[in-house]
């Protein structure tokens, strides 16, 4: 089948009527899939009617596209709705050579992140070595969880010397 573009008008809340016709299906069949997709979960408003907001309008077309166009069972769009979450809420590892770096410092005001504590940063490369990661983390990915061990850890003496 072909893929279309829908187009969701910049709104707020949107009315079960309203989303059924922007995703294509009736409204018991939107019900339906509220009991089975716990990721779809409009607000009620005082009178009981359903209040969809635009996550909840982008997840029944990601539905509508699981199950009608790359034909998936319930379970199966579950299941791959549930990796997709997932998914898009890990972590990503930033390199210290993507930070921006700032150009001017003040005597008055250093940089969080500088690397100027030799002892802090020894601390840093203890702390990285004791990391319990697996042995697959390439180079890279090491100096960056050094930088980060290092950036807490000087977090953590500006939070103890801070007045309260």
């Amino acid at each position: 089948m072909a893929q279309s573009v829908t187009v969701i008008p910049e709104k707020i809340y949107f009315k079960i009527g309203e989303v059924c016709e922007l995703v294509g299906v009736q409204p018991h069949v939107l019900r339906y899939w509220e009991t089975e997709f716990p990721m779809l979960s409009p607000q009620k408003n005082r009178s009981g009617q359903r209040s969809y907001r635009r996550r909840d309008v982008e997840m029944a077309l990601r539905i509508k596209e699981l199950l009608y166009d790359e034909m998936f069972t319930i379970a199966g769009a579950k299941k791959k709705l549930q990796l997709e979450t997932r998914d898009n809420t890990r972590l990503k590892i930033v390199h210290s050579n993507d930070l921006p770096v700032e150009k001017e410092h003040r005597a008055d005001n250093p940089s969080l992140f500088e690397e100027e504590d030799i002892e802090l940063e020894e601390l840093a490369d203890d702390m990285a070595e004791r990391i319990d990661a697996p042995q697959s983390l390439n180079p890279e990915q090491r100096h960056a969880l050094r930088s980060l061990a290092a950036q807490l850890l000087e977090l953590r003496e500006m939070l103890k010397t801070s007045p309260r």
